[in-house]
């Protein structure tokens, strides 16, 4: 029986915008990495998200990023690993402010946008990052692109790790992602991503753009809660996995 934890990024509007859909998609999935107000969000939608991802027995995570609301934060910034850690650390401390005081207990931790691919190749920058999850809570498991610099991090600080595939994005033969700016960055069509979805959790390779295949570790999978049709392929992917033999399910220590 093959298993996998199916995660979406969400809270990432302002005030009733977009809660609708958030809502609906918690029905699929079973882990929420929920803004935490630097790059979306704001605190009534933190709050609001984490009472649904509770209400749907969902997983919650914090999803800190940079400060930049304009560029969503996708846009890379300069900073040390000490400003790195600060504001990771800050972001963390917020939500999981709400989830406390909802009665929940927080999950995980996912870096947004640029922070994450950053993140990714910079040892430096992962290593401020999971100091930062780490001193938060080290039973925090620490979400990360599979085969990155910040699983490797989090593995040497002491964290659980959770490597992480994504089903809407193409994969570089080096195991990365391809960049937003490419024309051939986004998975758009359902049955392409639940091909691509299965093949990472049951055979642990992705088809790069290149054509060659990279073996990859899927503990989670990632479904953006930004793209135009979102529901409609949490949906699709939740139903397909299920079909294959494959159990949804979030990770538990």
């Amino acid at each position: 029986m093959f298993k996998v934890d199916l995660n979406c990024d969400m809270g990432e509007s302002f005030g009733a915008y977009r809660m609708g859909r958030d809502e609906e998609i918690l029905n699929y999935v079973s882990s929420a990495n929920i803004a935490c107000g630097f790059h979306a969000g704001d605190p009534s939608t933190m709050r609001n998200t984490v009472k649904l991802a509770l209400e749907k027995n969902v997983g919650i995570g914090a999803h800190p990023g940079f400060q930049d609301v304009v560029g969503f934060g996708r846009r890379e910034i300069s900073l040390t690993p000490k400003e790195i850690n600060d504001l990771v650390l800050y972001q963390i401390g917020a939500l999981s402010a709400f989830v406390k005081a909802e009665g929940g207990k927080l999950a995980h931790v996912k870096p947004h946008g640029a922070l994450y691919n950053m993140a990714a190749k910079n040892a430096a920058l992962s290593d401020a990052i999971a100091e930062a999850v780490y001193q938060v809570d080290p039973e925090l498991i620490l979400f990360g692109l599979a085969g990155s610099e910040l699983i490797k991090s989090g593995e040497k600080i002491g964290l659980h790790t959770a490597s992480e595939v994504f089903s809407d994005r193409t994969y570089q033969q080096d195991g990365s992602l391809t960049s937003r700016k490419e024309a051939d960055a986004l998975i758009t069509d359902p049955k392409l991503a639940v091909g691509q979805v299965l093949k990472m959790v049951r055979e642990h390779k992705v088809k790069t753009i290149q054509g060659t295949d990279f073996s990859i570790r899927a503990d989670t999978v990632c479904i953006h809660g930004d793209g135009k049709h979102a529901v409609e392929m949490a949906q699709y992917i939740s139903a397909a996995l299920e079909q294959s033999g494959v159990k949804i399910g979030r990770i538990r220590l």
